[in-house]
């Protein structure tokens, strides 16, 4: 994104999903039509999809959404911009936060506050959102509602927090050598890193030399955070690798730095076979699965400290034979009065 528009197409953009989120019902399509181009693309998570244009983005996501929770906002916890192969993009990380006062989803109402974990990836011409890639932490949402039908996550679930730093909210310009500098560290990370996996030695992935010592990795529900990067390898990447030995990732739709931070997302971005150990609760299936996943990264100095991290795991269970909403749909209660 040029310099010279990126703070001002940021803070349009950052604006615009908030007023989207507040929006009465009846207002929802002039607050979406001034951010999205009339013909966008959209994908969400499971079982949300593939849609296209505004009309069917209001209709099948943002009016649902709304009528569930009629006192929705919306907070962001980073919130970047940054070149793509062509492309300008805005990327963003937070809750919404509202009162499920109606079905949701087929999600029965609790009358009670909901905080719901949100990815997001927006391409922009001309500032309007021209493809968008979305994934709520449906997962969380089922935990707090009583009816997740995955076994208890090995880390710890709950809110994650924003930045150590507070500094995630990057609506002003920075300095394109710092993002340039933080995307290099992932990159390395991950190309250098994660994929020298000998399949059998964690340390052949060489996170110490990546990362702090206390790193921070805020996983989706069902995984749950995790702290220092001994207790990454034994909740989530010992698990993870032992169920996907063969996996492969780094097929970005996108993936940029600003400021200290980077992100990346891809549709899919991992292609793997379910051939090993029991993750959430999964036996072997020895089927091939893709992932959408996003990731946001916060660097300090040389190193990273911080790992925002999603996986749409409807859509991974969905490929397994198991429909997740249909399961927690089947563990509800009647609702509160």
């Amino acid at each position: 994104m040029r310099r010279h528009l990126a703070a001002i197409a940021k803070r349009q953009t950052i604006d615009g999903l908030r007023r989207l989120a507040r929006a009465v019902p009846a207002d929802l399509d002039a607050a979406a039509a001034a951010i999205f181009a009339r013909d966008a693309d959209y994908i969400g998570s499971h079982p949300v999809n593939q849609m296209h244009g505004v009309d069917e983005i209001v209709a099948r996501y943002l009016a649902p959404m709304k009528m569930a929770m009629p006192d929705l906002e919306r907070r962001d916890d980073i919130f970047m911009a940054g070149h793509w192969q062509d492309g300008d993009w805005i990327s963003a990380t937070g809750y919404y936060y509202g009162t499920l006062t109606d079905e949701w989803f087929g999600l029965q109402p609790t009358n009670q506050w909901l905080y719901v974990r949100f990815g997001e990836f927006y391409r922009l011409v001309e500032g309007r959102i021209v493809d968008a890639y979305v994934i709520l932490d449906w997962i969380d949402v089922f935990r707090q509602l009583g009816i997740n039908p995955l076994r208890r996550a090995l880390g710890v679930e709950g809110l994650c927090p924003p930045p150590k730093a507070q500094d995630g909210l990057l609506l002003g310009d920075t300095d394109p050598a710092e993002a340039e500098r933080s995307l290099k560290l992932v990159e390395a990370m991950i190309f250098e890193g994660m994929w020298a996996f000998d399949g059998v030695n964690h340390e052949s992935m060489r996170f110490h030399d990546f990362w702090v010592p206390d790193m921070m990795w805020y996983g989706p529900g069902g995984i749950g955070t995790t702290r220092g990067v001994d207790n990454f390898y034994r909740y989530h990447e010992g698990p993870f690798n032992e169920a996907w030995p063969d996996f492969k990732g780094g097929n970005h739709v996108a993936r940029f730095g600003d400021g200290p931070f980077t992100c990346s997302t891809g549709w899919p971005s991992i292609k793997a076979t379910h051939t090993g150990g029991n993750f959430l609760g999964l036996e072997p299936s020895h089927r091939p699965v893709t992932m959408r996943v996003m990731d946001w990264w916060r660097r300090d100095g040389n190193l990273l400290a911080e790992n925002w991290i999603f996986i749409d795991l409807p859509d991974l269970f969905r490929q397994l034979g198991r429909d997740l909403f249909a399961e927690a749909r089947a563990l509800q209660r009647p609702p509160r009065s």
